[in-house]
Parts: C-alpha cells; sequence; structure tokens
C-alpha cells in the first residue's frame, strides 16, 4: 500500500469496518443532513460484495440492508413519493443489473430516518458499476456508468409499483469508468474515466456527447486510477474533490467559476483513532454544519483499515474514514 503523498490531513473519525473480510468490499458513501437540524443525519456507504450500511453522522452503524453488490451510492433530497416530499437513495445494483433505490423521510423522528427498501429498475449499460444522482429543473436524473465505459443517463419517476427509468441519452466515455458527480446548479456531470482523467459534461441530453477535459491523468494532479468524485458547497463556492488511487490522495479544484483553479491535493493520516487512508475509492463530501463538524465532512473510502498499511493487510478490513473540512481547508489554504 502507498501511503498518500499529499497535504497531510488528520482523520476526523471512521466507521467500522464492513461486515465481508479479505476482500475488495467497502466502495462508495454519501451524506446527507437535514438543513432543520445539522446534527441529525446519515451516512451511507456500500459494501460491494453485501449491500448498504447506514451510519449516523458520527460514523456508529444504524442499519445494514443486503442487496447484494451494491458499488456507487448517491442521493437527492425533496423527491416526491408516496404524497410526500422525501430523500431518494438509488445504487448500483452489479448483482441485479440495474439500480436499487431506497426512501427516507426526512420528517421521521426521533432520530436519523429510517432506509426502507422502494425498488428496483433494470438498466441497458454493460455491467452497473458508477451511480450518481441529479436534478435538471424538477427532473431527477440517475446516471449509470457500465464497467466499460459506456454511460446512460434516465429521468426518475415514481409510478404505481415504484421507480420507474425514462431514458434520456447514452454515450461512451471511452474506457473503464466509475465516479460520477451531478452539479445541479450550473447543470454539469463529471465522469471519472480511470486511466484518462475528469471529463464534464452538460446534463442536458440534448448535448449528446461532448464533453470537456477537467484533468488528465497520469498528472501531478491525478495518479489512476481516478475514482470517486464529489462536490462540495459553501457560500457561492463550489469545489470538486476526486480521488486519486494510485498515490492515495485527493485532488481538489473550484468550479464555480467561468474558469477551473485547480487548488491542491491532500492525503488523510493517523488521527481521532482512526489508520491513514490508503489505496482510496469512493468518497463524499457536505459543505456547512454536518453533524459535529461546524463546515463540513468529507467521507473516503480506505482500502485497507489497518494499523501499519502494510501490503499484508491489503483489503484484509475495509471502511470509511471522516474527514472535518476545516482540516482540509486550513492544509491547502482555501
Amino acid at each position: 500500500m502507498t501511503l498518500g503523498v499529499g497535504t497531510p490531513v488528520a482523520a476526523a473519525g471512521e466507521t467500522p469496518a464492513v461486515g465481508t473480510g479479505r476482500r475488495d468490499a467497502a466502495d462508495d458513501p454519501e451524506i446527507w443532513a437535514d438543513p432543520a437540524n445539522p446534527a441529525r443525519g446519515l451516512i451511507l456507504g456500500t459494501d460491494k460484495q453485501a449491500g448498504l450500511y447506514v451510519y449516523d453522522l458520527a460514523g456508529q452503524q444504524l442499519q445494514f440492508l443486503a442487496e447484494g453488490r451494491l458499488n456507487n451510492v448517491d442521493l437527492r433530497s425533496n423527491f416526491p413519493a408516496e404524497g410526500r416530499r422525501q430523500i431518494l437513495i438509488g445504487a448500483s445494483n452489479r448483482s441485479a443489473g440495474g439500480i436499487s433505490f431506497f426512501l427516507a423521510d426526512p420528517a421521521a423522528a426521533p432520530g436519523a430516518p429510517v432506509v426502507r427498501r422502494w425498488g428496483f429498475a433494470a438498466t441497458s449499460v454493460s455491467e452497473p458499476y458508477g451511480f450518481c444522482l441529479g436534478r435538471r429543473g424538477e427532473t431527477f436524473v440517475a446516471v449509470m456508468v457500465g464497467v466499460g465505459g459506456d454511460v446512460t443517463q434516465y429521468g426518475v419517476t415514481e409510478a404505481a409499483a415504484g421507480p420507474t427509468l425514462v431514458q434520456e441519452r447514452s454515450f461512451a466515455v471511452g474506457s473503464q469508468s466509475e465516479g460520477c458527480v451531478v452539479d445541479d446548479a450550473k447543470g454539469m456531470l463529471y465522469v471519472a474515466e480511470e486511466a484518462k482523467g475528469i471529463w464534464r459534461y452538460s446534463l442536458d441530453p440534448a448535448t449528446g456527447s461532448a464533453r470537456t477535459l477537467l484533468a488528465g491523468a497520469p498528472s501531478a494532479m491525478l495518479a489512476p486510477d481516478v475514482e470517486g468524485l464529489a462536490l462540495l458547497r459553501e457560500g457561492g463556492k463550489t469545489w470538486l474533490i476526486a480521488s486519486s488511487q494510485g498515490d492515495s490522495a485527493f485532488a481538489v479544484w473550484r468550479v464555480d467559476g467561468p474558469e477551473t483553479a485547480y487548488a491542491g491535493r491532500f492525503s488523510v493520516v493517523p488521527g481521532a483513532g482512526a489508520d491513514a487512508v490508503t489505496g482510496t475509492d469512493g468518497l463524499a463530501a457536505l459543505g456547512g454544519p454536518v453533524g459535529s463538524f461546524p463546515e463540513g465532512l468529507v467521507v473516503v473510502q480506505d482500502d485497507a483499515d489497518t494499523v501499519g498499511e502494510t501490503a499484508s493487510a491489503r483489503r484484509s478490513r475495509q471502511n470509511f474514514k471522516l474527514v472535518d473540512w476545516r482540516a482540509v481547508k486550513l492544509a491547502l489554504g482555501l
């Protein structure tokens, strides 16, 4: 395992290891915090051999849903289902060949909302791999990235039996791809091509496969594989964070302006009783008050939840590390 080469940032906590041991298992997280009470929220994390974990904002396990080989997970609030606005959660399901959907009622009390199964929708990609949700006006959008780099974008609505998908477009990235994230405010879709870098597309399906390269790989910014992508908003600023798996680092750009501005790289080192992050995969980020993190939280996958990070310990245990966004900003001078 390669210890991270980015500017050091100490871990602020961690989740328990996922249940699948001695295999590549923990993969992708997501975060929700109640806008009315930011101390109340959820961290979601996939075990891509078994299902979906639900944690509180301190990383303690609340639920496990045995849904099969769920790879990537994402969510959007205010989705109209069952007569009220709920949290829509989706995950790419490699076992069943599509998207597993879940709902959580943000008005549920007390404590964190309970995540429950809502339904499944088949997709046409080569093998469900990367996944992200977005919103374009009143349309909720699901983007499925096949392991071969083929992407299909869908509109998501409620039907009598649960979720239904309407295909909007398909395009090819070029080679194996996984991480993706949607910038709802700017109508942009970012996709990580693992060996080549990060591509930016419009979320408008009429634009087809038109794209621009935000950052290439291999480069001083990204060491393949390029994995998870996340956006963090604070005030008028929007930051894109990407997993640089090849050197266990995270690259950061500011993406809200007319020009993209590279801001540096950080790596997660031991802190708060948690070990360093190596071989990182998926990540999530949320700005503003999130639990005990007053300015934002970043959650990242750790390929070896083991003190020492030795090669022999690789993948014996995997989990998710919590990182205080204030520590990232201080380290990179943001």
